[in-house]
């Protein structure tokens, strides 16, 4: 009996759309709602003659990028999946087969031999194209699976006019005068407004979503204007737009954000409101006037990706329930401390969740509210207003809440309600810009607090930093020379026989740099008896860290190299944000 052919990729879609849909929600890249929305699509498009399939409605409606939905169907079929980066640097097979062909199949060959010919395709179950290519080439084909999106691009590069989808819209935006761009508002503001400049706005964005990035830098300078994304840390610099657009960028950007965008001598800040892919997306605009133009940093705040869970940030046995513990006190301030963008705000929201009940009133004043929270009153800074930390402050402790959080004490007015409040029987949580957790007491000293009202309010203080965790996918074990361990001693942490540590290599998972995703090493220091002492002596901040160790706290270098030794992340990236004190 003749086995029944095998359907296409087309097929896929069609036959098991709810298996499809259920793996893509199983690896929470689509939810119910949206699978439910885009199965009535599918079937309306049915009823009214239409073959849509499952997958292309999911990518067309927004709800899945192209990536997720190929490697979900990767893992449905068993399929490898060929990377942008795999793809060769000329076009292959070229007196065999045509750019039409290929653009129509889409497919491309990547590779051959005597013998074989490996095929990207977009629909790896494609019978014709397979036989067609084996039938002009004499040998066997060996498909493999192609986002369509990075079809797209690679057609673009190998057979197109050697441009990127940015290149494309970049040429459809007609080059205007930059001196007429900066002299006429309206004329700025209708440029801005072309479809063109919108695409292209988007297209940096969307981009920046597809990389995990936290935040976009638009950067002009004399010559060229630099478009950057910050991945998992660390700054990434990607194809960008020409010096002439920089205005017209620059400016769609702040209509965007509901910016004035007449203004270009002082900063300004907005936010964007976006639904991508499904799920809420908030951009927290910032631009500053530069010597070239403005310069615009968009933090990308995924409401739907932030994990409010002490274990997901990097909380241990060693430090999570000394952290517990202080948050459980009934009063007092509790200070989480690191530079900008180390997961301060994260891990003080996830210690708002852990509080967060019906018999307890939390209030919070921040600046931005960075992620609305249900149960819990936030409010806005809005110094133009005279809304100030100081001002909301004096205005919530009437509103007879249990736990205050202040997004930063930034000054001594700000400090001295904190620590009023906490006096007052409320459990005061806050962030301070320093370096380590015993610094933090001298910066309040600094800041003109009295060292007797921090002994009686400040219960514990946390500091941490962000490293960047390694792949799973790719990394590589190796043990290191002894000298190594007995220098950074990391024979001191439970392991299994000798010590092992690992590289980061980097494969299509992680986009080949060896890291994926962050976490935070910190150190905990719960306020005791003796440290409080040595604050009323106006001891050093290496006399209270060394205080904090003898009594039991582990360091964040300590607790780096602990996670270096458990294969979370590497010996580079512990060196990288933090040393031996």
């Amino acid at each position: 009996m003749a086995s029944e052919p095998n359907p296409n990729l087309s097929d896929v879609h069609e036959s098991a759309p709810q298996r499809l849909g259920e793996l893509l929600c199983a690896r929470g890249k689509l939810d119910a709602v949206g699978l439910d929305r885009a199965l009535k699509v599918q079937e309306s498009a049915r009823q009214a003659g239409g073959r849509d399939k499952l997958g292309a409605i999911l990518t067309r409606m927004g709800l899945v990028s192209h990536r997720e939905l190929a490697n979900a169907l990767a893992a449905q079929r068993g399929w490898s999946i060929v990377e942008l980066n795999d793809l060769p640097e000329l076009p292959l097979l070229e007196e065999a087969i045509s750019p039409r062909f290929i653009q129509e199949a889409r497919a491309i060959p990547v590779a051959e031999n005597e013998s074989e010919v490996v095929l990207a395709m977009v629909d790896p179950q494609d019978a014709f194209t397979v036989q067609a290519l084996a039938a002009a080439t004499g040998k066997r084909v060996a498909p493999r699976l192609l986002s369509e999106n990075d079809f797209d691009a690679a057609y673009e590069r190998l057979y197109g006019a050697g441009k990127s989808s940015m290149g494309q819209i970049v040429d459809n935006i007609a080059t205007r005068d930059e001196d007429q761009e900066f002299g006429d508002i309206e004329h700025l503001k209708d440029l801005a407004s072309e479809a063109p400049v919108i695409r292209l706005v988007n297209l940096i964005i969307n981009h920046a979503l597809e990389r995990r990035a936290s935040d976009i830098h638009i950067e002009p300078f004399e010559n060229r204007l630099i478009v950057r994304y910050r991945i998992d840390g660390v700054l990434h610099e990607i194809e960008s737009p020409p010096r002439r657009l920089s205005a017209a960028v620059i400016s769609r950007i702040k209509i965007m954000a509901s910016l004035d965008i007449a203004e270009r001598r002082l900063p300004q800040d907005g936010r964007i409101k976006l639904r991508v892919q499904g799920k809420e997306i908030d951009l927290r605009v910032s631009t500053v006037p530069t010597m070239h133009g403005e310069s615009v940093v968009m933090r990308i705040l995924d409401k739907g990706g932030v994990a409010l869970d002490f274990a997901a940030l990097g909380f241990d046995q060693a430090n999570l329930p000394v952290f517990l513990d202080v948050l459980s006190q009934p009063h007092g301030i509790l200070l989480v401390t690191g530079p900008t963008g180390s997961g301060k705000t994260t891990t003080l929201y996830t210690a708002l969740d852990r509080l967060n009940k019906p018999d307890i009133k939390i209030l919070t004043v921040e600046d931005p509210v960075e992620y609305q929270m249900p149960g819990i009153n936030q409010i806005q800074v809005k110094p133009q207003i005279d809304l100030t930390f100081a001002n909301a402050l004096r205005s919530i402790v009437r509103q007879d809440p249990d736990v205050i959080m202040i997004g930063e004490i930034r000054d001594l007015e700000t400090a001295q309600i904190a620590v009023q409040s906490a006096l007052t029987g409320h459990l005061v949580l806050s962030t301070v810009h320093t370096n380590d957790a015993a610094s933090t007491i001298n910066r309040l000293l600094d800041m003109g607090v009295d060292d007797y009202l921090l002994t009686s309010t400040v219960i514990g203080i946390q500091a941490q930093r962000l490293v960047r965790r390694l792949c799973g996918h790719c990394k590589q074990p190796y043990h290191p020379v002894d000298e190594v361990v007995e220098q950074m001693g990391l024979a001191r942490f439970p392991n299994n026989g000798k010590v092992t540590l690992h590289h980061a290599k980097g494969c299509e998972h992680c986009g080949h740099t060896g890291y994926f995703g962050r976490e935070c090493i910190m150190e905990v220091m719960p306020m005791t008896d003796e440290l409080r002492s040595l604050v009323m002596k106006h001891a050093t901040a290496t006399e209270l860290r060394h205080a904090a160790v003898a009594q039991g706290m582990e360091t964040m270098y300590v607790n780096g190299l602990r996670k270096a030794v458990a294969g979370i992340t590497t010996i580079e990236e512990v060196l990288r944000v933090t040393r031996e004190s």
